[in-house]
């Protein structure tokens, strides 16, 4: 007797492929990687700026999200650990250096980028933490980038809340 393979069977989730990525997601890939090299490397902005902008597939980002995520984040590392440390539940000696950076990027793009949704916002910090980090560090981006949201965008946050299940923006449905 034969197996009933007439039973709809549901595909497995795909991979975003890199043809699929904007131009902004790529950005915050890009600007990933220097900040990994400015927080472990301890390398100049600059420096890391002109390497960056050679790698393959840079032409493809969008180079003023970049500029502002990198150089941003680097101006403001003082003030990101600020908004981040007291959302922690351990020094943040402990936390990985993508953790970090993905990290810094949220707290950036909430308090400068607003015509990033803060949903959009939260779950490109997510995928990068899948793609870059540790077997669970998007967990715990999760769970301090949310925090972080609700305290530099409550008015998104709260409007969010109130809207049906059914009717919330989906991330993916803006192309940021």
């Amino acid at each position: 007797m034969t197996p009933d393979t007439s039973a709809p069977t549901s595909p497995a989730p795909k991979a975003r492929k890199a043809a699929d990525k904007s131009a902004r997601t790529r950005s915050r890939e890009f600007a990933l990687q220097a900040l990994y090299q400015f927080l472990v490397g301890r390398n100049d902005a600059g420096d890391i700026d002109a390497f960056t902008r050679d790698l393959a597939g840079f032409h493809k980002a969008d180079s003023v999200h970049y500029d502002a995520l990198l150089h941003g984040c680097v101006a403001q590392a003082d003030a990101l650990d600020a908004l981040i440390v007291p959302k922690l539940d351990r020094p943040m000696a402990e936390v990985s250096p993508i953790e970090r950076a993905v990290m810094w990027i949220g707290a950036y793009e909430f308090q400068h980028c607003l015509d990033v949704p803060w949903r959009v916002v939260l779950n490109e910090c997510i995928e990068l933490a899948k793609s870059f980090g540790g077997t669970d560090g998007h967990k715990y981006v999760n769970g301090v980038m949310h925090k972080l949201a609700e305290q530099l965008r409550p008015a998104e946050v709260a409007a969010n809340a109130q809207q049906p299940r059914g009717a919330r923006k989906r991330p993916e449905d803006d192309p940021a």
